[in-house]
């Protein structure tokens, strides 16, 4: 029923409990996990668990924080060959962090623009992580013109406009557990005005966890929260919003079952 297009189950956090946590995820009504790589460790972690597990997907990526992993052209030509993978669907999460600043900024956009390029050299989806870096980010993605073959910006943090120009480039807007939060009335208002076609569901897993769960880990069969706030918001019902988002993520990263 729900597609969770963001987690990252390889997270120390679900190391005490992790089949457990497989299991009450495959009772669920969460049929469909993309799984998130971000760094050499986490990648193999993740490509790890899409092998185990039938309904988890992966990605493979830098995150920002993590760009110094970047060197020379080794890391590249080590997301392509695992590209080859059946069940890597994307590039990412890739992106600028501004936030953290772990990394020298310059140094976080080249490895950004050269994911993009790899994306665009495999006719693959971006997952872009933007974390108070929201010009240098849509102005590189506009010139890299970054969304020929789709993408998502996860975890949207951006205003109203900067979510209509990232759609209007070929990407589409990721929720999260924020919608769900009383202050996130900037968020509220984007979910309102952006058609759902353009809209994807996530947990960020074990992050972000919505209400009323703050304070406690995040796992992917909350993500049914976030589709309940979410058709709360637009006047529809759970499935409408669960079978439209659905239809969305596996579109853009060519899923077929």
């Amino acid at each position: 029923m729900f597609f969770d297009t963001h987690t990252h189950l390889e997270d120390k956090k679900f190391k005490e409990d992790f089949k457990d946590v497989m299991e009450s995820i495959r009772e669920s009504d969460t049929s469909l996990i993309l799984n998130v790589g971000f760094n050499r460790q986490h990648i193999t972690d993740s490509l790890a668990i899409s092998k185990a597990y039938d309904f988890v997907y992966s990605s493979v990526g830098l995150h920002p924080s993590d760009s110094l992993e970047a060197q020379d052209d080794s890391y590249y030509e080590m997301l392509y060959d695992y590209t080859k993978e059946p069940k890597v669907v994307a590039i990412g999460e890739t992106g600028l962090d501004y936030y953290w600043d772990r990394a020298p900024r310059d140094h976080q956009k080249k490895v950004f623009i050269n994911q993009i390029h790899l994306a665009k050299e495999l006719r693959m989806p971006l997952i872009i992580h933007d974390r108070d870096a929201h010009g240098d980010i849509l102005e590189i993605v506009k010139k890299e013109k970054a969304g020929v073959n789709g993408g998502v910006f996860h975890a949207f943090s951006g205003s109203l406009e900067m979510a209509q120009e990232v759609i209007k480039e070929g990407f589409h807007v990721s929720v999260g557990g924020v919608i769900t939060f009383q202050n996130a009335k900037k968020l509220v208002q984007i979910v309102k005005e952006i058609p759902l076609e353009h809209l994807l569901l996530e947990t960020d897993s074990p992050y972000l966890t919505p209400h009323p769960f703050r304070g406690k880990r995040n796992d992917p069969t909350k993500v049914k929260y976030v589709a309940e706030k979410i058709a709360e918001i637009k006047g529809l019902s759970v499935t409408e919003v669960a079978e439209q988002t659905m239809k969305n993520g596996k579109e853009l990263f060519s899923i077929e079952n």
